[in-house]
């Protein structure tokens, strides 16, 4: 099917030949070109250009695009979209003055989404899942990254992946998958936390493996969950399975958690509240995307990740929502975006960039996601009229969103 947008006001992310990735100074680059028209044929970018150059007259059919803004759809790489139930509970227990650590140390938590989910058939934790997925789809996000973590046994962890894996499956959308087992220690294991990552080595990697379940291997390193030690011993072997390592650090504390992802080549390294000196070092000697996850913040009130001096530091910044139910229940990226703008001092042209561009490198489909290139998937937003893109995180609490096309479907 061919599909022709038209009088475009302004097309953005356009890449004749697109970068993985954009860094420092890069970042407040947004290439563009205004009065423009787009052909997406099937699941590709065919063809673009400014309207004067239209020539293309046979196609299925057309959108007049006048007075609107078309862009590559948000590619989130860090959500744990698969769970089962929610922790409303929980919302009010942080309002009434209990720590995310004491609401783990009473039973909440991880632990209890594991419970939840534990329970929950893998139909319906499909349903429940496809529910989020199909309004997030709708928000404008056209390639997910979806982590395991609420399962902790090998039964339920499976179970996860294989629903993260159906979803990529029945959905136009681009999903890759990430096991995370060492997500927390699960209470069978309290005293013996050894004792788990050893099941999660020597049970949990080789089930996975041999369904050929996930693309990434991720571990919680911080404080009270996993060490560093912990971490080099679970990379170590997950390469054996080629998993590539995506990994949570610098979440409330600095522990060494960013050099151990770099020494192990970690895709991105995720969260960074808390970021030193030595951790921006280590990122400027790496190909690790910094990601940050701007709506956690948000709602646990804690810091957010300091993006400004990540860029100024000349290091690249990738944006997702770390859609969960305990920490972030958002699956919207524009409302990331807004937030990096107004909370992060991101510009407009950054954010937009760390949530496109620097979140498929984040993920691993810098070839396919991210700009409008020609060959790239035919997955775009159509904003609604507005006057310009700062105008995007500018209204931060209106649905700015015309209609969505990913992988050349209209949602």
């Amino acid at each position: 099917m061919k599909i022709l947008l038209t009088n475009i006001k302004e097309l953005l992310q356009v890449r004749d030949t697109a970068p993985n990735k954009v860094s420092g100074a890069e970042m407040k680059e947004l290439p563009t070109l205004k009065n423009a028209w787009l052909l997406l044929e099937g699941t590709l970018i065919k063809d673009y250009g400014t309207m004067d150059t239209l020539s293309i007259t046979e196609v299925d059919k057309t959108i007049d695009c006048k007075n609107k803004i078309v862009m590559p759809t948000w590619c989130d790489s860090h959500t744990h979209i698969v769970y089962a139930g929610n922790r409303e509970q929980e919302f009010v227990d942080r309002i009434n003055g209990l720590s995310y650590q004491e609401i783990a140390d009473n039973g909440g938590g991880i632990l209890h989404s594991a419970k939840k989910l534990q329970e929950t058939s893998e139909e319906d934790l499909f349903h429940q899942s496809a529910n989020r997925l199909k309004e997030i789809m709708q928000l404008g996000t056209g390639a997910l990254e979806i982590k395991s973590g609420y399962g902790l046994t090998t039964e339920a962890e499976l179970k996860m992946l294989r629903v993260a894996k159906k979803l990529g499956e029945s959905f136009p959308i681009k999903v890759k998958t990430t096991f995370l087992g060492a997500h927390a220690v699960p209470s069978e294991f309290k005293n013996n936390k050894q004792g788990y990552l050893d099941h999660i080595c020597n049970k949990m990697l080789p089930e996975i493996a041999k369904e050929n379940l996930a693309d990434y291997i991720d571990i919680f390193c911080e404080k009270g969950y996993f060490t560093v030690e912990d971490t080099h011993q679970l990379l170590s072997e997950a390469k054996k399975y080629n998993l590539i390592p995506k990994i949570h650090v610098n979440q409330f504390n600095a522990i060494g958690g960013v050099q151990a992802g770099v020494e192990h080549n970690a895709l991105s390294v995720d969260h960074l509240e808390v970021i030193t000196s030595e951790d921006i070092i280590a990122l400027k000697n790496s190909e690790t995307m910094p990601v940050a996850l701007p709506s956690c913040s948000y709602f646990l009130s804690i810091p957010y990740t300091p993006g400004r001096k990540i860029i100024d530091a000349g290091l690249p910044l990738a944006l997702a929502t770390d859609y969960n139910p305990g920490s972030t229940p958002s699956g919207n990226m524009n409302f990331v975006v807004a937030t990096a703008c107004i909370k992060m001092k991101l510009t407009p042209e950054e954010s937009i960039n760390a949530a496109t561009i620097n979140g498929a490198f984040a993920m691993g489909i810098s070839e396919t996601h991210g700009s409008i290139t020609k060959g790239k998937s035919a997955s775009i937003i159509i904003t609604k009229e507005i006057p310009s893109y700062g105008y995007l995180p500018y209204a931060f609490g209106s649905n700015l969103i015309d209609s969505v096309i990913i992988n050349g479907e209209l949602i």
